[in-house]
């Protein structure tokens, strides 16, 4: 726990863990964890929140903007489920993501906790640009701290992010930034899931700049926001690939 009482997950990094066949294989990392957190235990949200009384402007939206955000938000509400076939081949996607020369055991498996999940059952992806992938998993690029943060964990707290960020689960977008994404989004469906990737190399971006270590994780992120919100509002950006932090992300 920091010095303002916030909460926190730490990993330390043990540089032979995540090599296939070595010796010291069954666990990848240590885990620190702090007392309360973000989804039991994990890393804490560091989302701004408005004040209650801050007047918001609001933006109409077509009616093919309405629908692509109906379509993003119904996947928000979407909870993982064991028992759906295709939440289940997500996960073996993403296990083959990350892992290709390992067979996973189970769908539920201490195996995850080799990615940064404190628990056994993940459920999120991030597939579309492996060498991306594998290079934020195994903490490839720059000189990095001993103390990392958890890979999985992360990328669960930039999923929570976004969502607010970008004001998703309102009716219709309240803020400048979330009109250019639902822009985005109408030309392109999966522009959320871009995205995510390319805030997720930014934020690792941020944290090599910054020279963090655990502790920074906050910091990081809110850095991570401001950067992205600035790069949202750019005038000349017609479309995500525009973004300079685009430019992060090697497939």
């Amino acid at each position: 726990m920091d010095d303002r009482g916030e909460s926190f997950v730490a990993v330390r990094r043990i540089s032979q863990g995540l090599e296939r066949g070595n010796t010291c294989h069954s666990t990848s990392a240590e885990v620190v964890a702090g007392s309360a957190a973000w989804l039991g235990r994990g890393l804490s949200c560091v989302c701004v929140q408005g004040r209650e009384g801050d007047a918001r402007p609001s933006f109409d939206l077509t009616p093919a903007q309405e629908e692509c955000l109906q379509r993003l938000q119904s996947r928000i509400d979407v909870a993982y489920d064991s028992s759906i076939p295709d939440h289940q081949e997500a996960l073996k996607a993403l296990w083959n993501a990350a892992f290709p020369e390992e067979q996973l055991r189970g769908l539920i498996s201490e195996q995850w906790k080799e990615m940064g999940w404190q628990g056994k059952d993940p459920s999120t992806d991030f597939r579309n640009f492996p060498k991306s992938f594998q290079d934020l998993l195994r903490k490839q690029e720059g000189d990095r701290s001993v103390w990392e943060y958890p890979f999985a964990v992360a990328g669960v707290n930039i999923t929570f992010m976004l969502i607010q960020m970008l004001d998703l689960e309102a009716v219709k977008p309240r803020t400048m930034v979330g009109a250019t994404f639902l822009k985005f989004l109408s030309e392109n469906e999966s522009a959320f899931d871009l995205l995510y990737c390319i805030t997720f190399k930014l934020m690792d971006h941020q944290w090599l700049s910054m020279r963090a270590s655990y502790m920074d994780f906050n910091a990081v992120m809110k850095s991570t926001r401001r950067q992205l919100e600035r790069e949202l509002l750019c005038e000349d950006m017609s479309r995500l690939e525009d973004l300079p932090s685009y430019g992060l992300l090697a497939r």
